[in-house]
């Protein structure tokens, strides 16, 4: 008969990536180019927007929305990575890990909910274009915003509070990251309230927002296939790719993470999905929706001419 020991401490193994030593620098390196050029663009697009009076409009609220989101949740995920990429024992703290995967889930939930609300915005814009600054207010847009954040730290709160409770048996975790799952995998007390908890949290998450993108897309197509009008299908097209784009990329490597936590065969595909997840979006939001948004795009041609300009 196994007799399940509660451990007291504090200290936590992460077991990360299995890297081999000729590997280590590059792969360190490459996740470096990535966070430095993710804070570059994030932050430079929060700070134009801010210093910019004529950007200060409900679009870019959601800009800025989704750019903090990636900075918060990069920054949880990253810098610790890459410093166990280059380590050879992995520790991390019981507290910390469980705000990595408190942090991790909010940035998670929030960026569905949050681009669901872009949905929205460009449905407005393209289906309603003389009614989108009645209907897309900067009140309405702070609300809508505020209301993504509340419901995703709410249920996040709840997700980890039903994992926080339970007594420790094990003091590895099998990820690079902590996570919700890799939390309550160290309990050995039973955790059916977890799996039916998380099973819903899920299922309303991708719910809400695969439902959300579906009608306003199914709306956009259909008043575009009325209508006929070139202008308007390419304009359609131009703002709507790449938003869907992203939302797939960022939906399917959250299912993979998922789906990879009850096939424990699969580690490491497990491990690189959930970094993908992080990664890419955060990566190409800022550059895509910068890019595509007129507004945005003329006031940083306007700053390149500037600084390449010389003084005469």
């Amino acid at each position: 008969m196994t007799i399940n020991t509660t451990i007291s401490s504090n200290i936590l193994e992460i077991q990360g990536f299995d890297i081999s030593p000729e590997f280590m620098y590059p792969l360190f390196f490459l996740l470096l180019f990535v966070y430095c050029s993710l804070l570059f663009s994030n932050i430079g697009v929060l700070v134009l927007i801010i210093t910019e009076k004529s950007l200060h409009q409900p679009m870019y609220i959601l800009f800025c929305n989704l750019s903090v989101n990636d900075l918060i949740g990069n920054t949880v995920l990253l810098p610790q990575l890459m410093a166990h990429i280059l380590s050879t024992k992995r520790f991390i703290t019981y507290n910390q890990c469980v705000i990595q995967a408190f942090q991790s889930h909010t940035f998670g939930s929030a960026s569905h909910l949050i681009l669901v609300i872009m949905a929205i915005d460009r449905y407005v814009a393209i289906c309603h274009p003389l009614r989108y600054s009645s209907i897309m207010t900067t009140r309405t847009v702070v609300g809508l915003s505020a209301t993504a954040w509340g419901a995703s730290l709410v249920l996040v709160s709840v997700l980890i509070g039903l994992t926080v409770r339970l007594s420790r048996c094990r003091s590895v975790v099998h990820n690079a990251y902590c996570d919700n799952a890799s939390l309550f995998k160290l309990s050995c007390e039973d955790v059916s309230i977890n799996n039916i908890y998380g099973l819903i949290f899920t299922v309303l998450l991708f719910g809400t927002s695969m439902g959300g993108i579906a009608v306003t897309y199914f709306r956009i197509a259909v008043i575009c296939w009325i209508k006929k009008n070139k202008e308007l299908n390419n304009r359609a097209l131009q703002t709507c790719a790449s938003h869907l784009v992203l939302y797939l990329i960022m939906l399917w490597s959250g299912f993979l993470t998922i789906i990879l936590h009850r096939f424990p065969d699969y580690p490491d595909l497990r491990k690189i999905a959930y970094i993908l997840f992080h990664v890419v979006p955060a990566n190409l939001n800022p550059i895509i929706y910068g890019m595509q948004t007129k507004s945005l795009r003329d006031k940083i041609t306007q700053i390149l001419q500037r600084k390449v300009t010389p003084t005469l």
